[in-house]
């Protein structure tokens, strides 16, 4: 995001200041952060993810909003349409239901014989509704079982990973969530551990995960600056349209699925955006 400020002519500490907070993980702390915000009678509230947008929303009706991304914000009721968002609140989202719907598709089309996936999620995460139906709805036509695993802390990533081996899924999918994306790593790790394929958000192969499928989040960030500089030259946020991300993302890593003992469709190879070998 400094970078597309860049572009528009803002430079931290010169022109624009920024005050960072940060919940880490604990979602029950975004209110009294957005609220200390609030108190500072900043120009602008940018914020990351459904709830950070949820307790921003609520702390103010007067200061603009930019989600820097948000999952589905008019089903989540954060807008009331692209076009026209209403209220204070603008920037960018993506249709994260039938993006998750997506994945279990590529996931049955990378390993045609498994038959019940681990879903990841934070049950803290209002955009989780939207996304479980569609994720239900996919799981029928391609004859899978899905079974929710729930973390809010980074401390439960490993119980919830031991869980699914104990229950015996064949492959687990994420669920986006700022918590977790902010531990891909461990993520990463756990999964290639108890020897799970892994399909989820854009750094996950990168961190040793399977295959990602998924808007890129850093151009989407980067694109924030664009609502920022118009809120600060007086466009108010509900004459703004809200952007939906539309270019997706296929990486594989292929290095992950030798460790594995997997061998990948073709098909599906030559269609990713990226190989990591």
């Amino acid at each position: 995001m400094r970078a597309g400020l860049r572009d528009f002519g803002y430079v931290e500490g010169k022109n624009i200041v920024i005050e960072y907070r940060w919940a880490e993980g604990k979602y029950e702390r975004l209110p009294g952060l957005a609220a200390e915000l609030v108190r500072l009678n900043v120009d602008v509230i940018v914020t990351q993810g459904t709830p950070g947008t949820r307790a921003a929303k609520s702390a103010t009706t007067t200061i603009p909003i930019v989600m820097a991304i948000s999952g589905d914000a008019i089903a989540t009721g954060l807008i009331a349409s692209l076009s026209q968002p209403g209220g204070n609140v603008t920037g960018s989202t993506f249709f994260n239901p039938e993006l998750c719907a997506k994945r279990l598709e590529l996931l049955k089309e990378a390993l045609p014989s498994i038959r019940r996936v681990a879903e990841l999620l934070n049950p803290d995460n209002p955009v989780n509704g939207p996304i479980l139906q569609a994720t239900e709805s996919a799981a029928k036509a391609l004859k899978l079982e899905l079974e929710q695993f729930e973390v809010r802390r980074p401390s439960e990533f490993e119980n919830a990973f031991s869980s699914m081996v104990m229950r015996r899924v064949d492959a687990v999918a994420l669920i986006d969530d700022p918590m977790h994306i902010a531990n891909i790593g461990t993520i990463a790790d756990l999964a290639l551990e108890k020897r799970l394929p892994s399909i989820g958000f854009l750094n996950l192969p990168n961190a040793g995960g399977l295959i990602a499928y998924s808007a890129n989040f850093d151009e989407i960030h980067r694109r924030a600056a664009y609502f920022v500089d118009k809120v600060l030259k007086g466009v108010k946020p509900s004459d703004i349209p809200v952007e939906r991300a539309t270019r997706f993302k296929l990486l594989i890593n292929l290095k992950t699925a030798k460790a594995l003992g997997l061998t990948l469709p073709q098909s599906l190879l030559s269609r990713a955006d990226e190989v990591i070998q």
